[in-house]
């Protein structure tokens, strides 16, 4: 499971339609929703500051929160939809989706390294640069991995850890369906400049004697 799934306090907004919504803005605030999941839909207000904070973050409508609204119990939401004042770009209100155990959802899991103490290639001053340090699964609500871990214990200089060699939590799959690059372990920056310039002196030898004659 994972490890922390953050918390997101709401207040219960009491009153419903236009006017709540505009009271709601007026206080420093934006009007959501939370709907699903067999209750009755629950509206909320959440403070805009912070709202606006977690949105410039990113990836807020791929988060999974725990929904903390006084009065009733915490439930995991993800959002479904941020609506936004078409001229300031700014929230204007927020609908959240409560999840079930078996539900499906799209969530980015950071990605772990093991192996790297014995890895020939680390071993021999190669460099291990993650391409991505996270990868979006579609998993579910009840088996949310905290993170994946990539192997590099036997990994050489120029190899790619893929997304085909990771063993997968049961019943998470990639978003991407091609066999993507996780990981590579290339040369240092001093071996590759060495190698260069043993490959442009091997060019310079290899020229025909003809075009040396030429060009003298």
């Amino acid at each position: 499971m994972a490890g922390e799934i953050p918390d997101l306090e709401a207040l219960e907004r009491t009153g419903t339609g236009k006017g709540a919504a505009r009271q709601a803005r007026r206080d420093g605030m934006v009007p959501g929703i939370v709907f699903g999941g067999d209750a009755d839909p629950l509206p909320i207000n959440l403070p805009f500051n912070k709202l606006l904070k977690m949105l410039k973050a990113g990836r807020f409508k791929s988060t999974l929160f725990n929904m903390k609204v006084e009065g009733h119990d915490d439930v995991r939401v993800i959002c479904r939809d941020v609506q936004r004042h078409v001229v300031k770009d700014l929230p204007t209100h927020v609908d959240f989706m409560r999840l079930k155990r078996t539900t499906k959802i799209n969530l980015f899991i950071g990605v772990d390294v093991a192996g790297e103490e014995v890895s020939p290639g680390l071993k021999k001053g190669g460099v291990l640069s993650l391409v991505r340090p996270e990868v979006e699964l579609i998993v579910t609500a009840a088996d949310i991995p905290e993170s994946i871990t990539i192997d590099v214990s036997e990994a050489e200089i120029g190899d790619s850890i893929t997304i085909s060699s990771v063993n997968l939590p049961t019943g998470s799959k990639p978003t991407i369906d091609r066999d993507f690059v996780i990981a590579t372990i290339s040369a240092p920056s001093g071996l590759r400049s060495a190698e260069d310039a043993e490959a442009d002196e091997t060019e310079a030898d290899e020229v025909p004697a003809t075009e040396q004659a030429d060009d003298a």
